[in-house]
């Protein structure tokens, strides 16, 4: 049986070592994750929720708290944490492996990373690809936890179904964030740390400004390492909406588009890029713009 066959088999049958292999091997390009991806059902059934939000507003906790929540109704929950990329060595943080270890041990429970790779809005390719994969094994919930770095996050908006914004009573300048782009994209928008002083005042300030855009979003009030107000996130959570045919294709669009650019790309080594312009740089009439058209000319 041809081996991407059997990375099939074994993610559709539940295998969390199996899933964990075949992620890498579509994370890192590696062979036979393009026929892999071309052979899995994507079970679009399964819902992926996004969470996002500036740093320290407690998304980690959130999920945690979310995932405990279904797990203890005996649901199979997936967790996805995107971490910021170093633009110096192209690492990753990876935190989740200390903020999620509650979790680890919980055989209902799957979590994995994933560097940004650079993108702006938190949301790669291969994180599109590696959502694709765990939809394709028997999870009920898929949760991706995206780095917070304001408007750009409208990224997510192409993977998620739904997408959670998590704001702090303390997120006061946020609020210039959600009129010039989040607000296009959150499904619900979380209040946490609801027990610091000024919180009320803010989620008023966030429902104000939903009603003003005529938007139907709902504003929810938790304080997520006390559990507090998870009962009323979790049920709309759980909530299946109708589907909406005409976002769903204009996002698959993009979504295809993104692979195709990615696919373009792949020819283009960074390493030697960054190489060439450390040769050029040296020069006094170093340009940027005629560097980049005289690379793509001569890549």
């Amino acid at each position: 049986m041809n081996s991407y066959l059997t990375l099939k088999e074994g993610i559709e049958k539940g295998d969390f070592r199996i899933l964990a292999r075949a992620l890498t091997l579509v994370e890192n390009n590696i062979e036979p994750s393009l026929a892999l991806l071309k052979a899995i059902r994507v079970k679009n059934e399964i819902p992926v929720l996004g969470i996002t939000g500036p740093p320290g507003a407690g998304k980690s906790t959130l999920v945690n708290a979310i995932t405990a929540h279904f797990v203890g109704q005996g649901k199979k929950v997936a967790i996805l944490a995107v971490d910021p990329t170093s633009p110096f060595n192209f690492g990753s943080l990876l935190g989740d492996r200390i903020r999620m270890v509650q979790q680890f041990n919980n055989p209902n429970v799957f979590i994995r990373s994933i560097a940004t790779r650079g993108a702006l809005g938190g949301i790669s390719v291969k994180t599109l690809e590696m959502v694709d994969v765990m939809r394709s094994a028997n999870f009920d919930l898929i949760l991706v936890e995206t780095v917070g770095v304001g408007q750009s996050e409208v990224e997510i908006a192409g993977l998620a179904d739904k997408t959670l914004v998590v704001l702090v009573p303390e997120s006061g300048d946020e609020i210039q964030h959600i009129k010039s782009g989040l607000m296009e994209i959150a499904q619900g928008f979380v209040v946490n740390k609801a027990d610091r002083e000024g919180a009320d005042m803010f989620a008023n300030k966030l429902k104000k400004l939903v009603s003003q855009q005529h938007q139907d979003i709902p504003v929810f009030k938790t304080v997520a390492d006390k559990n507090e107000g998870l009962a009323n996130l979790c049920k709309w959570i759980a909530k299946t909406d109708k589907p909406n045919n005409e976002r769903r294709n204009f996002l698959m669009a993009e979504k295809a588009f993104q692979l195709i650019q990615h696919r373009r790309m792949l020819d283009i080594d960074k390493t030697k890029l960054r190489q060439a312009v450390d040769e050029a740089l040296v020069k006094s009439d170093f340009n940027i713009y005629k560097f980049a058209e005289d690379w793509l000319k001569h890549s």
